[in-house]
């Protein structure tokens, strides 16, 4: 494999036409979203829409130690290879570009050859505290530890001979990148994530070899064509050009039309991310504020670490669902609004918002004898709904304002759960037939890359549709407002305990 770095060129440079082209129609853009559960992937028209799917489970790798979470990137081109098979990909003229999207922050260490020099360390992965503390100090911002710079420092500090290995240090969807078309690269949508993913100043101070990190591309940039290599070992058409992706919550965003102020893209899965646009930037260290991929905007983020993966866990855990969070759902539906007054902590993994805690745990508060197995599906379900009802409260606390919450992800499939986080946040919901919104926005980089529209804003409101919308029941206002200062109360009065848990 060619480890050379390098783009055919920023988008920007290239020719912008207002509208799409003649002929358009019969183009389609090839998308993938390396998840967290799931490897995915789509034929995508310009319409929107979705002519062919396919998805592969995706599994971490087995350890002891609690705070971390690697997953092997062989798995992920394994997955590429099947997706690619189910796809089928018919009609190959008319394949005009490959678009990639992955989970983050998720760091592979490839060596000179192109090859990982061990697993990737998922976004889930915790150890890099100190680390996080070190790039702190030296980049002049906080940083989480799971972010990409204290996950290189550790691997230096812990690995030192992966570390004397790499030859770049690439997130999820630009390893695939590379792997397709010999070329690495970072994809960055603003001048601020660079400082937030690899800070220069702190990359040189903490030690680390800034020869390591690849240079920044922006989103629709032509990043090169997919390699005889690449076409023979996953079956993705030699030549096709390949658009930058990015992260899978930027593609989100886009594929939900999140692109105008007040609207809020509610990403649900094994996390779950609420990502807001707005005029004005935010600044509150529970939050994640950013400049938006859409020029002139902000993008306020907060991001749930154990939104899906609570209700998996119950389902599996709980009596009488053996595993199906449809059935949970269901069960959850049939259960009385509020569940008997009966709270769930959804803290199942060290907590981004709203605790930011690497202690919290999970816990069923309030638990009588009246309670069954449905009411306790039903607090499972709606407590990820008032984590989201916090991070709203502080979003509004700053004058932003949160109109709607377009949802997406397997979830957003379920009427009954529509509804509940409706009920819960005292939001509308907006939900449609295409629950991976990633893959949609995928599309809309890659039409973008193809000059078919002027901007990803114009993509995404011309690709993007919603066809159902679900509106907060004015009955149950009250005592969803009541059962959340309860949640709050309980965050925080758990805490301590919590951290004597270890």
């Amino acid at each position: 494999m060619n480890a050379a770095a390098g783009s055919l060129g920023p988008r920007s440079a290239r020719r912008l036409v207002k509208h799409p082209v003649v002929g358009y129609s019969a183009r389609v853009i090839l998308a993938y979203d390396i998840g967290t559960t799931h490897l995915k992937g789509a034929v995508v028209d310009a319409g929107g829409r979705v002519l062919a799917n396919a998805r592969v489970p995706v599994r971490g790798l087995p350890g002891a130690e609690p705070l971390a979470s690697e997953i092997d990137p062989d798995a992920w081109l394994s997955g590429i290879a099947l997706v690619t098979a189910q796809l089928g990909l018919r009609d190959r003229e008319h394949l005009k570009g490959v678009v990639v999207s992955g989970n983050g922050p998720t760091l592979v260490a490839v060596d000179i050859t192109g090859e990982p020099v061990g697993p990737a360390l998922g976004w889930q992965d915790r150890r890099a505290v100190d680390e996080a503390e070190l790039v702190a100090e030296f980049s002049g911002s906080y940083l989480d530890e799971s972010f990409y710079l204290p996950k290189a420092l550790w691997m230096m500090r812990r690995r030192p001979v992966q570390y004397a290995r790499t030859r770049w240090f690439l997130p999820s969807a630009e390893f695939l990148d590379f792997v397709l078309t010999g070329h690495a690269h970072r994809v960055n949508s603003t001048p601020a994530f660079a400082e937030l993913f690899w800070n220069e100043s702190a990359i040189r101070r903490v030690g680390l070899d800034p020869d390591r990190f690849p240079p920044f591309v922006e989103p629709g940039d032509r990043v090169g064509t997919v390699t005889g290599q690449a076409a023979d070992s996953l079956g993705v058409p030699e030549g096709l050009p390949v658009f930058a992706g990015g992260p899978d919550f930027l593609m989100s965003i886009l594929g939900a039309a999140a692109t105008q102020p007040g609207r809020a893209c509610d990403r649900t899965g094994t996390s779950e991310g609420i990502n807001l646009c707005w005029h004005r930037p935010v600044q509150d260290r529970r939050l994640l504020c950013f400049p938006h991929i859409v020029h002139g905007v902000y993008n306020i983020a907060a991001i749930l670490s154990s939104s899906g993966s609570s209700l998996s866990w119950a389902a599996g855990t709980i009596a009488g669902f053996d595993g199906d969070v449809d059935a949970l759902i269901a069960a959850a539906a049939g259960a009385p609004p509020g569940a008997g007054r009966l709270l769930f902590l959804p803290f199942l993994s060290p907590e981004r918002f709203p605790l930011w805690d690497p202690h919290a745990r999970g816990a069923f508060v309030g638990i009588t004898r009246v309670h069954g197995p449905d009411e306790m599906a039903r607090a499972v379900v709606e407590s990820t709904g008032f984590a989201v009802r916090a991070a709203i409260e502080v979003m509004e606390s700053y004058g932003a304002q949160v109109a709607d919450l377009r949802a997406t992800g397997r979830l957003s499939r379920s009427p009954a759960w529509c509804q509940a986080r409706a009920d819960v946040t005292g939001r509308r919901v907006l939900a449609g037939d295409q629950e991976d919104a990633d893959l949609v926005g995928n599309a809309c980089v890659g039409f973008y890359g193809l000059d078919a529209y002027d901007s990803l804003a114009a993509a995404s409101e011309s690709l993007v549709r919603f066809d159902r919308v679900y509106q907060p029941a004015a009955a149950h206002r009250e005592m969803y407002s009541g059962l959340y200062a309860a949640f709050r109360t309980a965050c925080v009065g758990l805490a301590e305990t919590f951290s004597g848990l270890g």
